[in-house]
């Protein structure tokens, strides 16, 4: 995403074109590349905005496209437009049937050059469909905090993305809402539990459930609630997370049903007894209510590619501070309807690979096949000390500094034993000299790596990657986790950090540690970990780009997670509830008189 494209005047409204009837439209010319083979490629010049090509297209009805699949047109619920649910119990009647392959897609470490994982998720999803492969796309739905806040939209970009791109930024089915809404409905009744008598002996201190919503608002961070006199209950200190960071979200993703869900909501902690006793939402009686505002959205949502490949986004944690992966049920559903399925997980393998690995798979009893690591030439320069505004040129001593990186997340990434392929998301800026430095600092390292140029051309751009990619997904799979569930809470911290983000020490207060003893001690001594930290960096130091090692990763806080089950470790200064820059997305978002949304790419 972000390719920096020529402004662009779009044209009017097409039905779905093939790659190759677009690519003759455009009027490119075929350019041989040595790193790949031949390719037809778009004269940039001719590409518009995400959003300006987005428009060009006419959506297929959802049933056309749940037929791919070979999901009946009963099971395909419509949500307006070019959206759709897939129907539960049709779901469910899926389970007896054989997985197909599952691709992760993910990234070197974020910079803000971009790199363009959610494009790659898309093309590669599209070129296998291209290839004549039954594939299905798995994607998080975005959170209108950093669509409002730094990033724009998040639907992929160019000719890979998915489709309608505003709904999908924006509101879409409403699944964020019925989750921000089920999450403050549990704070409600927990103060309202207390204000009527508190049966349960809830110790107002003690309370760890804060309220959210899906916007960055620094200032509901740290509150006091309740003021105003008697009437208004206790006051007491509280505050806001967003709602990608709630509890009910990573409930939500990982929920294997309907009842699954209503059960593991039962299980959040809320609060403890001045004894020390735990207090769940099931002692509230708030989780029947809960599930039943959540029964709609649980339903995996269905879109479209512009190349009419099928698409499940559904779900959205954040991985810096949640565990970075969409829907456990929309994952299963796309794995017994597809032989190939694409899917993502948020920000650099550090992060969304680690816990998709260690917590998503492991929970859901699902293997992954393959692995695409997604890097960018200007990204890498950033990582070599480049600033942004002097990414233009070619810089091979920058490159080569920063390839770093990349060398890091390829270690990290073997540690789990799933097969591994390059792809190197060619911007218009990069030189054949720069993309061949990446392409040949990776077969040294034993890993194929493609020149991708999806975004201006689709499928056609990304085909011999996803053929690589395929072919690596048939080998049988060797995957294993980083760590045994048996290993004790604060080793398993220990392992990710020194395995993963290659601290020299790790460190937390003796309260932390103390913490950590009292969950082992209540049984929660086998849950995995949701590691919280920046993810512009494998430090606890966003501004420690690179590869930097024998930092010092210090945890400052450790939350029960047990409806989800995990336990998050909060490190550095990383925050739940983020702020927005001080020029933010939402300055140059608008609706024109027309009615059109612009400003989202």
């Amino acid at each position: 995403m972000g390719h920096d494209p020529p402004n662009f005047a779009p044209g009017p409204a097409l039905t779905r074109l093939s790659c190759a009837d677009q690519a003759k439209q455009s009027g490119t010319n075929a350019v041989a590349k040595s790193s790949t083979p031949s390719a037809t490629r778009r004269d940039p010049k001719t590409v518009g905005s995400d959003i300006e090509i987005a428009r060009s297209y006419t959506p297929r009805p959802m049933d056309e496209i749940g037929a791919k699949l070979g999901i009946p047109k009963d099971h395909v619920l419509t949500y307006g437009r070019g959206k759709a649910k897939v129907d539960l119990d049709y779901i469910s009647s899926l389970s007896g049937k054989k997985d197909g392959k599952l691709i992760l897609v993910t990234g070197i470490s974020p910079t803000p050059a971009g790199e363009g994982k959610t494009t790659t998720t898309v093309g590669l999803g599209d070129a296998l469909a291209s290839l004549g492969k039954k594939a299905a796309i798995c994607l998080r739905e975005p959170s209108l905090g950093p669509c409002f806040g730094v990033k724009g939209g998040a639907a992929g970009g160019g000719y890979s993305q998915v489709i309608p791109m505003e709904d999908i930024n924006l509101h879409f089915t409403g699944d964020f809402h019925a989750i921000t809404s089920a999450h403050n409905l549990l704070a409600a009744m927990l103060d309202n539990h207390i204000y009527w008598g508190n049966d349960l002996g809830i110790d107002q201190r003690r309370v760890t459930w804060r309220r959210v919503m899906d916007m960055n608002d620094r200032a509901l961070r740290s509150i006091v609630g309740s003021l105003g006199g008697v009437a208004n209950g206790f006051p007491r200190e509280d505050g806001f997370d967003i709602t990608v960071a709630s509890e009910v979200m990573a409930i939500f993703c990982l929920a294997e049903s309907l009842s699954n869900l209503r059960e593991r909501l039962g299980n959040i902690i809320v609060a403890e007894t001045r004894d020390r006793k735990a207090v769940t939402a099931a002692q509230l009686k708030a989780n029947g209510a809960m599930a039943t505002l959540l029964k709609d959205a649980i339903m995996p949502n269905m879109v479209q590619t512009l190349e009419g490949t099928p698409a499940f986004v559904h779900g959205g944690p954040f991985a810096n501070i949640a565990h970075g992966c969409n829907s456990v049920t929309a994952t299963r559903a796309a794995l017994k309807l597809a032989d190939f399925v694409v899917t993502e997980a948020g920000f650099g393998s550090d992060l969304g690979a680690e816990k998709f690995f260690d917590i998503k798979c492991r929970k859901a009893g699902i293997t992954p096949n393959a692995v695409a690591l997604v890097a960018t030439v200007r990204a890498l320069k950033m990582h070599g000390g480049l600033a942004k505004d002097q990414l233009k040129g070619e810089n091979l001593d920058a490159l080569k500094k920063g390839l770093v990186n990349l060398g890091r997340h390829i270690e990290n990434l073997q540690k789990f034993g799933v097969p591994l392929g390059v792809g190197v998301n060619r911007f218009t800026t990069d030189t054949d000299a720069e993309i061949k430095m990446v392409i040949d600092f990776c077969a040294e390292r034993g890993v194929k790596a493609f020149e991708c140029t999806h975004w201006a051309d689709g499928s056609l751009g990304i085909s011999p990657f996803a053929e690589h990619i395929a072919a690596l997904a048939d080998q049988p799979s060797t995957f294993k986790p980083l760590y045994s569930l048996d290993s004790p809470l604060w080793s398993k911290i220990e392992t990710i950090c020194k395995e993963i983000y290659r601290a020299g020490d790790v460190t937390a207060a003796s309260a932390v540690k103390q913490r950590l003893k009292q969950f082992e001690e209540q049984g929660f001594g086998n849950l995995p970990i949701c590691i919280a930290k920046t993810q512009m960096s494998f430090s606890t130091d966003p501004t420690k780009i690179g590869a930097p090692e024998n930092h010092e990763v210090n945890v400052r806080e450790v939350r029960l997670a047990a409806g989800a089950g995990f336990i998050v470790a909060i490190c550095g200064e990383i925050m739940t509830m983020p702020g927005l820059p001080k020029v933010p997305s939402a300055n140059t978002i608008d609706v024109n008189a027309e009615g059109l949304i612009e400003g989202l790419f």
